[in-house]
């Protein structure tokens, strides 16, 4: 009877989500984004009956915000996504877009800094050293540098359509925010360019407890994403 009630209450958690209509569009990249589209919508790998991506979709409406100021207050308070990303801005770090192939060494070295990261071990590709980075037309790549120019994380943010997602989100363990400072800061520039409705930071579901407090300190919130490909 307590399954069957957890259950219930995990069923009644999903309807009461607020839905995201979520849209790629194939003219951005007529083979990525259709395959995109694809892993986004097959069934989810243990709940078969709904879509990979589509319960629990950690999301930030980007409209809901007028402009950066009004999104840095929406997650002020200590401990909480503005805090921390002042936090690193006060040590010197900045965020600026990368050109990948330009840090191969660093990004091997951000990859191997650990062998743990939210209780699991780091997947075996993470591991193995790239020697050349294929730029793909929809993505855009974000690095975080210290006060001496040093690359201490990195993230890959694709563009589907109306609406972004992160890819890649890594970096040096510290406890300076950098990892804070880097989606604060994409987050402020997108809300600035009006040119997408939401960012996506894969889902709340089945992430580990530390992953779930990060998204919720930064503004995500769980939606079910209804995708479409146009």
């Amino acid at each position: 009877m307590e399954s069957l009630a957890r259950h219930f209450a995990t069923i009644v958690e999903i309807i009461r989500l607020p839905v995201a209509a979520l849209n790629f569009h194939s003219h951005i990249d007529p083979a990525g984004i259709p395959e995109a589209y694809r892993y986004h919508t097959k069934p989810h790998p243990k709940y078969r009956i709904i879509q990979n991506k589509s319960v629990g979709a950690a999301l930030i409406d980007l409209r809901a915000s007028a402009d950066r100021d009004s999104y840095l207050e929406q997650i002020r308070g200590k401990n909480r996504g503005a805090f921390h990303a002042k936090r690193a801005r006060a040590r010197g770090y900045v965020v600026t877009e990368i050109e990948r192939n330009n840090f191969v060494d660093e990004i091997h070295a951000i990859n191997t800094s650990v062998d743990i990261r939210q209780g699991r071990p780091m997947e075996a590709h993470y591991l193995q050293k790239v020697s050349h980075f294929e730029k793909l037309p929809y993505f855009k790549y974000f690095g975080v540098f210290d006060a001496k120019g040093k690359l201490m994380a990195y993230a890959n943010l694709a563009i589907y359509g109306d609406f972004c997602a992160f890819s890649h989100v890594i970096g040096h363990r510290n406890n300076d925010g950098i990892m804070h400072l880097m989606v604060v800061d994409i987050v402020c520039s997108l809300i600035e360019e009006r040119a997408l409705n939401y960012i996506m930071y894969d889902t709340f579901f089945g992430a580990q407890p530390g992953l779930r407090q990060f998204k919720l300190a930064l503004g995500f919130k769980p939606y079910r994403a209804k995708y479409r490909l146009k």
